[in-house]
């Protein structure tokens, strides 16, 4: 048997040990009521048998424009039945918009909700790729694809991103690379699979953290999960925490910042919850103490990229962690150190991590430019200044492409953010480098001021002054009420770059 069939038969045997294991058994809680898995299955079956039908086979793609869904699920199960590979992307976005990335994708169909395909037809959508209306519940409707290029029969999930260019690029994730990455949960965090185990499925299932780290984790290891078409309104989110008695909570900083809020506002506590972790962004430590008093837990923190599959490393339990910290490397993970040119360093200098494993993509998807410049000898550059220190924990310091040059000093902007957030009246703080003539970049700081206090920049930078060296004090200091947010939850810091601040 070849690699690539034991990869894909390894995939589908693991999922239906789990569905005849789990019968008579809850499986997903949505729009107010448990599923059981053999409903589940049995959509995944009618997915499959209309795919087959439509004339999709091994090594071709389906694209999905649809919310957190049982469809998301079972469309996916399916397109790997059959050798092939589903590719999630971001329905708020619509189908017109992302005509660039679903033709770079060579779809055999575009699979989205009838209000998304209503509005694709009406504005004029791609040429030649159907276009197909599917229910959130199915099922799947009867259609005609046109095939497309076939790619290997392993790949499983395509995520796209934005390049550098503007360029859609996307990751190609193999069966093995997703293997690869939730296998060692079961070793590196053993108290979170569990029989009794009910894990909120809000993250959108376009990124690889809300697709593989909520929904999936939950399908291969057997446990419940709430699925939530969208995190807002967070009242809706707030209901079904309770009423599904969910106790894991996978998220990415954002929507923890939101969902704390929330709960404040009304001064309300959710008991039950025995994990809370975080991903996808740098989590303000000062969130922990809030976690604690409305969840009743701390947070753990990890850390990931789309081309990791993602996890890269995370704090094992809440007792073993180190705040601030995103843990240890997950198990199978070669770890390099290296300078900016690729040189290695000791492994516990600062530098820029590389990192090597089954979990690593080969490369990105039909992009020959983009793969060699971060995948190098089966090595990928994350593009993260990391820190470890001698117990393997690791500390991000930045990402390399946002570190603030001052006069030829580096500036972190975590370390900025860290010292402005710990002013009594900031509720959150984002450092950003602005062009100076003078200094090559100065440094300019966005706050979010805590509801009721009053600050002024020049209480802010007095402040900074007496904890930080001079050239990372912040030059100009705005106030802002919300931060620009990417799809995924992440800030926006290059449109923060743009905006002016104009000095008092």
């Amino acid at each position: 048997m070849s690699v690539v069939d034991f990869s894909i038969k390894r995939v589908n045997e693991l999922i239906d040990s789990v569905w005849n294991a789990q019968k008579g058994e809850d499986c997903v809680w949505w729009q107010g009521e448990w599923w059981s898995w053999e409903r589940l299955r049995a959509l995944a079956d009618d997915c499959e048998e209309k795919l087959r039908a439509s004339g999709f086979s091994e090594g071709h793609r389906v694209a999905a424009l649809l919310p957190n869904s049982p469809m998301v699920i079972a469309l996916s199960i399916a397109c790997w039945r059959l050798g092939g590979a589903i590719a999630p992307l971001n329905a708020r976005t619509g189908a017109v918009n992302l005509s660039d990335t679903i033709k770079m994708l060579d779809v055999h169909a575009v699979v989205l909700t009838a209000d998304g395909c209503e509005k694709a037809a009406e504005t004029g959508f791609l040429p030649g790729i159907p276009l197909v209306s599917a229910p959130l519940e199915g099922p799947l409707p009867a259609f005609r694809g046109r095939g497309g290029l076939a790619e290997a029969a392993d790949i499983a999930v395509i995520f796209s991103t934005s390049g550098t260019s503007g360029l859609p690029k996307a990751v190609p994730c193999r069966h093995s690379n997703i293997i690869g990455n939730l296998s060692p949960v079961i070793e590196h965090v053993p108290s979170l699979i569990s029989d009794d185990g009910v894990t909120l499925n809000v993250l959108p299932n376009f990124h690889t953290f809300g697709f593989t780290m909520t929904g999936m984790l939950s399908i291969v290891y057997g446990m419940k999960q709430a699925l939530i078409p969208s995190f807002v309104p967070v009242d809706n989110t707030i209901r079904v925490i309770k009423e599904a008695g969910v106790n894991r909570i996978i998220a990415v900083p954002t929507v923890m910042a939101f969902l704390l809020g929330a709960l404040a506002k009304k001064n309300e506590r959710l008991r039950g919850i025995t994990h809370v972790i975080t991903g996808g962004d740098r989590l303000n430590v000062q969130m922990d103490e809030r976690s604690r008093e409305y969840l009743g837990v701390g947070i753990i923190e990890g850390y990931g990229l789309t081309e990791c599959s993602p996890v890269v490393a995370v704090n094992r339990s809440e007792e073993a962690r180190k705040l601030g910290t995103v843990g240890q490397i997950f198990p199978g993970y070669q770890v390099e150190i290296r300078d900016r040119d690729g040189k290695p360093l000791d492994i516990h200098q600062e530098g820029v991590l590389w990192v090597k494993g089954p979990s690593v993509v080969s490369g990105y998807f039909r992009d020959e430019k983009n793969t060699k410049e971060r995948f190098r000898d089966g090595w990928f550059n994350t593009g993260d200044v990391v820190r470890i220190d001698e117990e393997g924990y690791v500390k991000i310091v930045d990402r390399a492409t946002d570190i603030i040059i001052v006069s030829g000093f580096n500036v972190y902007p975590q370390e900025v953010e860290a010292v402005l957030c710990r002013h009594p009246a900031v509720s959150a703080a984002v450092a950003v480098g602005e062009k100076n003539k003078v200094a090559g970049e100065l440094v300019k700081a966005f706050i979010i001021v805590k509801d009721g206090a009053q600050l002024t920049a020049k209480e802010l930078t007095d402040y900074c002054r007496e904890r930080l060296a001079h050239y990372k004090v912040p030059r100009k200091i705005g106030f802002v009420s919300e931060y620009p947010i990417s799809p995924t939850g992440k800030i926006l810091r290059r449109e923060l770059r743009k905006m002016k601040i104009e000095k008092d």
